[in-house]
């Protein structure tokens, strides 16, 4: 029983390991979010360039499908002006038609503008993946060895893995197939079929004056996912901080009740 025992506990260390020597070729770079530890909080002007970034390049091969447009109005978000956020949704392009049926009016045939109300538009055209939960799905932080530590000191990394993707590209790359890949050092493998003009250095001319370089670029729409990954994070933050406050307090009143019921029992002396 022991040896079967001994024999599953070295082959689950040694898969473990074998899994964190191959995510170990991917290359994560730590990046110090706003929002990160318990007290972070999402910076707005941070969110309403991330909003430009994806708008203006991402938004043409992938999708936001989870995400209320009207959410940017919201605290804790963007917390864009709400006439802008109706404009947004009006303006806001429907790339792919075939995913999108329930924005078709029925009575002209074409399909109508959007509405604070509506989710943001899938977009399978380019068979290119959702971004609404990426920065939930991918973690950037393993290891060392399975162990799971850089985790618990960095965090998943998932918005880090975003930024490491953006800034990741060598320049080089190859056909296979009939489709071309481009090398990343920052994805598992080091090739993937997303270009690596998706996002460049001034891609966009941020509202704000903000110097367009890719790490800014980069940087910004990562925190942009993290919040539409999470809209509510700043909320379930503050909870979290008044439930560990009304805890402690309930603790310390449990604990003076508990010592003035029994005073007396314990301070007296048995007879023997």
């Amino acid at each position: 029983m022991f040896r079967k025992i001994a024999i599953s506990a070295v082959s689950a260390l040694t898969l473990m390991t074998s899994t964190a020597w191959a995510e170990g070729e991917a290359t994560t770079t730590d990046v110090a979010f706003s929002f990160e530890g318990p007290f972070g909080k999402f910076d707005e002007h941070q969110l309403q360039r991330g909003l430009q970034v994806y708008t203006e390049v991402c938004a043409s091969c992938h999708g936001l499908k989870f995400l209320r447009i009207g959410a940017l109005a919201e605290p804790g978000g963007p917390n864009l002006p709400e006439d802008q956020v109706k404009a947004y949704a009006k303006a806001f392009p429907i790339y792919d038609e075939a995913s999108n049926q329930q924005y078709l009016d029925p009575a002209t045939g074409t399909m109508r503008p959007l509405t604070p109300a509506d989710h943001y538009p899938a977009n399978a055209s380019l068979q290119a993946p959702d971004l609404s939960v990426m920065a939930k799905a991918r973690k950037g932080f393993s290891g060392p060895y399975g162990l799971g530590t850089n985790q618990l000191f960095k965090g998943m990394g998932g918005p880090e893995h975003i930024y490491s993707i953006i800034t990741g590209f060598t320049g080089e790359s190859k056909e296979i197939a009939g489709v071309t890949l481009y090398e990343n050092h920052a994805f598992p493998g080091g090739w993937m079929a997303m270009p690596n003009t998706a996002v460049a250095a001034d891609a966009v001319v941020y509202a704000d004056g903000t110097e367009a370089t890719l790490e800014n670029e980069a940087t910004d729409v990562s925190a942009f996912l993290m919040w539409a990954a999470e809209p509510k994070m700043m909320t379930r933050k503050e909870s979290g901080f008044k439930a560990v406050l009304l805890l402690g307090l309930l603790s310390v009143l449990l604990y003076l009740t508990n010592k003035r019921l029994w005073s007396k029992v314990k301070g007296k002396k048995l007879a023997l």
